[in-house]
């Protein structure tokens, strides 16, 4: 097993340590073990860094595009070099299996690399105009970006605040989630061991609430990118209204599946039960709300609580887990107050219901039918490795159910039908939409969402032109 390792700050291309500043636990969430310390930045650091920034954004904004574009390839080939260690790192601290937490560092080099080409695919337009005039439109990246990750994709959320402002010519100055630090660190070393100058990719953590005011207070921060709750987006985006500072905010979700009955409810199953408890069910687009045609109803709940069961849920470093613990304490608690909320209101409990063991942040596949509509879970993201299946009489009621909601991140459908699904895709309220498919997300697509999940995209061409603004240039010649 790799070693958990020191943790710093970067600023100015420094790494800053624990001597003088305060310090938070590191915590395993499979044995709750204290595995390391972090360091708060003052706000001596947050200032030092807003200065790297203002500096850091000339430096790499007039880099040549090619340059630019070499070094993020290099920073890609540096993660998949060191993706094992990344991935072990990542398993300590957020409890995922080791085999997810590889696959979602690859995943965030593959990332990079796709951005690295975007560098050289920035372009303009010119417009028709009389002879003697001239007009064209130019893109220029927005500035120093100041931008917050969580801790369910520690690697790859970390890739996705950089790798678009990067792209684009803009410093960054993120911060990872302080319970899940080291895999982003390990992400931002790549990019500065790649060639990105120390000022242009900066890494702060300390209390969120007091790194955001400081961070996005500053005239030298022109956009803020953001991915979390709802609530909190709400926060951040008040806070950036201030001064009027361009945003992306990916928010929360509680992800609808349509299942129809010309469907092999089987191969639903199969697909659909690995992705609904993929890392612990802590994932912005998870399936959430289940939403059965009346007449496989009961061929799809209880095939769906006998695969839930059957998951093997343990320790991230063992050879047979599929499902690790929740990532913080906080959640076994949520989700124990979900479900008793919702047995309470009259939904039956089919699977799990109940944490596993005394130690560390476990927590049973848990499987939830006929669930009111009052009940909590129903209503707020459960975030959590909980199903909830309800069935419907056909497809106006479910596409009542799926939108009902403010949330609008990632949706998901199953039928046979193709005028059905064209239907689909025009009615159903998301950001993304996958039709007899479990992945919402790839390198080249836009990823983001409608209504309360938030707004603007990562991933994708969209990804770095959030980060950039148009200029228009009226010339007589």
């Amino acid at each position: 097993m790799t070693d958990y390792p020191s943790l710093h700050l970067l600023i100015g291309g420094d790494k800053l340590g624990t001597d003088g500043r305060e310090t938070r636990d590191v915590i395993d969430p499979a044995t709750e073990e204290v595995i390391g310390q972090l360091p708060c930045a003052s706000k001596d650091d947050l200032d030092r860094a807003l200065d790297h920034a203002a500096k850091g954004f000339r430096i790499w904004r007039d880099t040549p595009a090619d340059k630019r574009a070499a070094i993020l390839r290099k920073g890609a080939e540096l993660i998949r070099e060191r993706a094992d260690d990344i991935a072990q790192i990542l398993t300590r601290e957020q409890g995922k299996p080791v085999a997810e937490a590889k696959g979602e560092t690859l995943y965030a080099a593959n990332l990079i690399e796709f951005y690295a080409g975007e560098c050289q695919r920035i372009y303009g337009r010119t417009l028709v105009r009389p002879d003697g005039q001239s007009a064209r439109v130019e893109y220029e990246p927005v500035g120093p970006v100041a931008a917050f990750a969580p801790w369910n994709f520690p690697s790859l959320n970390v890739a996705r605040k950089i790798g678009g402002p990067l792209a684009a010519g803009c410093s960054v100055i993120v911060k990872p989630d302080e319970e899940t630090p080291a895999a982003g660190l390990a992400i931002c070393q790549a990019m500065i061991d790649a060639g990105v100058p120390g000022e242009a990719c900066q890494v702060v953590f300390g209390v969120p609430d007091d790194i955001s005011r400081h961070l996005l207070g500053s005239p030298v921060i022109k956009k803020l990118s953001f991915t979390g709750s709802t609530a909190v987006g709400k926060h951040l985006a008040a806070l950036a209204a201030q001064d009027l500072k361009k945003a992306t905010m990916e928010l929360g979700g509680h992800g609808p599946v349509l299942v129809f009955d010309d469907m092999d409810v089987d191969h639903v199953l199969d697909k659909m039960v690995p992705t609904k408890f993929r890392n612990a069910g802590q994932v912005c687009v998870s399936p959430t709300r289940f939403i059965v045609q009346d007449s496989i109803y009961e061929q799809f709940r209880d095939g769906f609580a006998a695969r839930a069961k059957a998951i093997e849920v343990g320790n991230g470093f063992d050879q047979d887990t599929q499902m690790g613990p929740m990532a913080n304490a906080r959640r076994p608690d949520a989700i124990e107050a979900m479900i008793a909320d919702a047995r309470d209101k009259g939904a039956k409990v089919l699977a799990g219901g109940e944490r596993i063991g005394n130690q560390g942040f476990f927590y049973a596949p848990s499987v939830l039918a006929d669930v009111p509509i009052e009940a909590e879970i129903m209503n707020e993201e459960p975030f959590g490795p909980v199903a909830m299946i309800n069935r419907y009489d056909g497809e106006a009621a479910m596409l009542e159910e799926a939108n009902r909601l403010q949330y609008g991140l990632a949706a998901y459908a199953w039928t046979n039908d193709k005028a059905r699904r064209q239907r689909l895709v025009r009615e159903i309220e998301a950001g993304m939409v996958a039709l007899n498919h479990t992945a919402v997300s790839a390198v080249d697509a836009p990823f983001g969402g409608v209504k309360w999940s938030g707004y603007g995209s990562e991933d994708g061409h969209e990804g770095v032109m959030a980060c950039m603004v148009p200029k228009t240039i009226h010339e007589t010649l």
